[in-house]
């Protein structure tokens, strides 16, 4: 067995566990379900990079603690620390995205699949912004902010697999629909009553999009180190 599956099969269990319990309502078990998510996924991450972390990659992970810490504890002024963290980690997505991806150009045949993301990003925004719960009004400017952030973000992974059509890109793809229906589905969850199925694509969406992550991380590592070798 690899060095690195030991933390990879301990996300997974943690995954499912995490579902398992949110789902049956154990919110006691699923606090430590989910608190070892993370940490595996970090430790992944970082036996299958040699312990390489670059600058931007350690904050994205550093922030993504904060914000899944302060979503663990479940208190009102916690609730905007989950969301000014998640902010950065996507700020710091996106730089990752345009500093390391070459510019984007589009062909004729892009242009009606382009036009469709934009209209489908532009409607969910407008959409789950409207659903804003007594939390959300307090701070409507930064959830505001939150959703344009995120919708950019997605629009540049899904342009990129558009006119690309690269493995890197379409784990771009997975890792911005998983946040986006993540935050979609968290905010359902807490504007309705309790359900399972929300609750389910909650949990699955948001801790997948950690593995994508990751993946797009190692993905995009490996392509720089082929560059380099044939240059």
């Amino acid at each position: 067995m690899k060095a690195n599956k030991p933390s990879l099969i301990l996300f997974f269990l943690a995954l499912f566990c995490t579902i398992i319990f949110d789902c049956t309502e154990q919110d006691f078990l699923a606090v430590y379900a989910k608190a070892i998510v993370l940490p595996a996924i970090f430790f992944y991450f970082l036996i299958s990079s040699n312990y390489k972390v670059g600058k931007t990659e350690g904050f994205i992970f550093l922030f993504c603690f904060v914000g899944h810490v302060c979503e663990l504890m479940e208190m009102e002024v916690s609730e905007i620390g989950g969301v000014v963290s998640f902010l950065i980690v996507y700020l710091l997505l996106l730089r990752f995205f345009i500093v390391s991806h070459e510019r984007i150009k589009l062909r004729r045949k892009d242009v009606l699949p382009v036009f469709i993301v934009v209209v489908f990003i532009v409607y969910l925004l407008i959409s789950v912004l409207s659903l804003q719960s007594d939390s959300m009004k307090k701070f409507n400017f930064i959830y505001t902010f939150y959703g344009i952030v995120l919708s950019i973000l997605s629009y540049f992974s899904f342009v990129s697999y558009i006119t690309r059509g690269t493995y890197i890109t379409l784990l771009m793809s997975l890792m911005a629909i998983s946040y986006i229906f993540s935050d979609i589905f968290y905010i359902f969850s807490e504007y309705f009553s309790f359900s399972v199925v929300l609750v389910l694509i909650r949990d699955t969406t948001q801790i997948l999009a950690y593995f994508f992550m990751v993946e797009y991380f190692l993905e995009k590592s490996k392509a720089e180190k082929k560059i380099l070798y044939y240059d």
